[in-house]
């Protein structure tokens, strides 16, 4: 009998088997990506696999976050305004920047090795019969599977890409959100703003209500007819809700936030925000005005609590401050309007420097654009090829820089240009890297290396 328990315990699966039985599937969100169509994108295949897997979806309430920038940090203070309010609570983010088991956390926690290998193995005799089910929808139903097992009351989801077609798009929420909607991932999701924001609109559901970020206005437009068509109530930043900038006191940032015509006494007259960045108001914002709702739903959840989740709130590798005396800064901007919006920060945190930037990109965005927008903004710049599938070649970054008039210097690896740049730095000096989540993660760990610090952990090397 001990003889047979450890043959059964040989043929379990390994997190690294169950990471390499998602990975070998077709990813569509990697590489040359497929048209935005119902031929690639099947929402069907999708329900079809979670009913097989007893529709784990539907056993508890949830969040749907969409839109270009912004949904990551929205989703995680939503998430974690719930827990703060005694909530037993999963959340959903992609991608990852140390490991995998990061998408996919309950109660700030990340799922285990042994609880992803043990569902891929469940799951396994489910896929084996599904041979077109893809990369991301089986980390979707992996996610929505294990939030079901662990009994959470609420799941908060960030939508992958786009969002009509997302394999998250299965889901009955109590409310959706939509953040900031600007130009990216245009050669799946069209060419111009009215385009991308019917795709991110495509989360909207008949009669739930709908929370947006203030938007362009051809953007705007889309998500109102959309809403309007949908018979979902529509409350809109800034125009439902508005919120004023507080000065800092003692480094700490905050916000006045009130509904419309409310500002002499204020809903929240002083929220604290961890997250950096002007944008990250807005961002705040939105996930308050969707805490709101859920209040109006009959949600337990005070505004004492929503104010200590937002306090609370966690997101490494978006304007994250590593050090100081010379500082250093990382953050994952990766299209045009999201570095815009880390050089304006910058500004306005470090008035007068220009930063020392590491920087690499990656292919399914357009580096030279990125590059454009550091013009005139950076004092010597490093580029860097990170270690991953994605990663636009140093060459490439090279002659985008000449064709700039840019001066940059190619580095072999993201360790040896933040090494370099921290050493050469002054105390009073700023050095940032970014242009992709994949730079900032290896930064993040190149920095942890120079000060003797634990790193964060990592997956088995070749599994992406």
């Amino acid at each position: 009998m001990p003889h047979q328990q450890g043959a059964e315990q040989d043929e379990m699966f390994t997190y690294e088997q169950a990471l390499r039985a998602i990975f070998q599937r077709t990813d569509v969100e990697r590489g040359e990506r497929p048209p935005y169509s119902e031929r690639i994108w099947r929402l069907e295949r999708v329900h079809e696999l979670l009913q097989a897997l007893g529709n784990p979806q539907g056993r508890y309430s949830a969040v749907h976050v969409a839109g270009t920038k912004g949904k990551g940090s929205t989703t995680a203070m939503i998430a974690s305004a719930l827990r703060a309010a005694g909530l037993h609570t999963g959340m959903y983010t992609s991608p990852h920047l140390h490991t995998f088991r990061e998408r996919i956390q309950v109660d700030g926690v990340p799922i285990s090795e042994a609880d992803t290998a043990r569902l891929m193995e469940r799951m396994a005799p489910v896929l084996a019969t599904r041979p077109e089910v893809t990369v991301f929808e089986i980390i979707t139903a992996l996610a929505m599977l294990y939030f079901a097992d662990a009994g959470v009351s609420w799941a908060v989801f960030e939508v992958g890409m786009g969002g009509r077609l997302d394999a998250t798009n299965v889901l009955q929420p109590r409310v959706t959100v939509i953040t900031s909607i600007s130009l990216d991932h245009m050669a799946i999701l069209g060419p111009t703003i009215a385009q991308i924001a019917r795709e991110k609109a495509g989360i909207i559901k008949l009669g739930v209500p709908v929370v947006s970020a203030p938007q362009q206005p051809d953007a705007l437009a889309v998500i109102a007819d959309v809403a309007a068509e949908k018979m979902a109530p529509l409350t809109l930043g800034g125009r439902d809700w508005q919120w004023q900038r507080l000065p800092h006191y003692g480094g700490v940032r905050g916000m006045r936030f009130y509904r419309a015509g409310h500002g002499s006494c204020p809903e929240y007259p002083a929220l604290m925000v961890p997250l950096v960045g002007d944008h990250q108001l807005e961002n705040t914002a939105n996930a308050v005005m969707t805490l709101e709702l859920l209040r109006e739903q009959g949600l337990s959840i005070s505004r004492t609590e929503i104010a200590l989740g937002i306090a609370q709130v966690e997101w490494p590798g978006r304007f994250e401050d590593l050090q100081r005396a010379p500082t250093f800064v990382v953050d994952g901007a990766h299209n045009v309007d999201s570095m815009q919006k880390l050089l304006r920060t910058l500004a306005q945190e470090y008035p007068g420097r220009k930063p020392t930037v590491v920087f690499g990109a990656g292919r399914g965005h357009t580096p030279a654009d990125l590059l454009a927008q550091l013009v005139g903004h950076v004092g010597q710049l490093y580029l860097v090829h990170a270690n991953h599938p994605k990663a636009t070649e140093v060459s490439e970054l090279a002659n985008a820089c000449v064709a700039l008039g840019l001066e940059a210097t190619a580095c072999p690896d993201v360790d040896e240009a933040v090494a370099l740049a921290l050493d050469t730095a002054q105390p009073d000096d700023v050095v940032l890297a970014t242009g992709s989540l994949f730079v900032v993660a290896e930064a993040r760990r190149a920095w942890m290396r120079l000060n003797g610090l634990a790193e964060p952990p990592a997956d088995p090397p070749g599994i992406y």
